[in-house]
């Protein structure tokens, strides 16, 4: 998905037209937001691929998390199509991430950088904000 917002020339993307340069990436150690979700009785799940194709495989169980390819999700080389797929497994938390749980927002440049600080200013609890062109196109 981001690199269809990186291109910007998707036909179905009729509505959004900004580029990847808005989008903030919101790191949350895995392991925190399971316990996190146990404790308050929030469904969790992640999936072996995009969590949007038909054949995506969900688990929700500690014990299942060999299911993912980790290799594929470390790759920085996602042309072969196996690598691709495994590269969009994703952790999911049902209608609730709270702030808290968010240990870094990686952003795109130093305006987006300066703007999330500015958001938060107001805010008891301020995650990592950080430059992380790596995590972008």
């Amino acid at each position: 998905m981001l690199y269809i917002l990186h291109m910007g020339n998707h036909p179905d993307m009729t509505h959004y037209r900004d580029g990847q340069d808005p989008i903030l990436h919101l790191q949350v150690d895995m392991e925190t937001a399971i316990n996190w979700a146990d404790q308050n009785r929030v469904r969790w799940a992640f999936s072996d691929r995009n969590a949007g194709i038909y054949y995506v495989d969900f688990h929700n169980s500690r014990n299942e998390l060999d299911k993912i390819d980790w290799k594929a999700v470390i790759s920085n080389d996602f042309r072969d199509p196996v690598v691709k797929e495994g590269k969009q497994a994703e952790f999911l938390l049902h209608d609730t991430c709270p702030l808290h749980l968010v240990e870094k927002i990686g952003v795109f440049n130093e305006r987006i950088r300066s703007q999330v600080i500015d958001i938060l200013q107001n805010v008891q609890y301020n995650p990592i904000v950080s430059i992380e062109r790596i995590w972008y196109y």
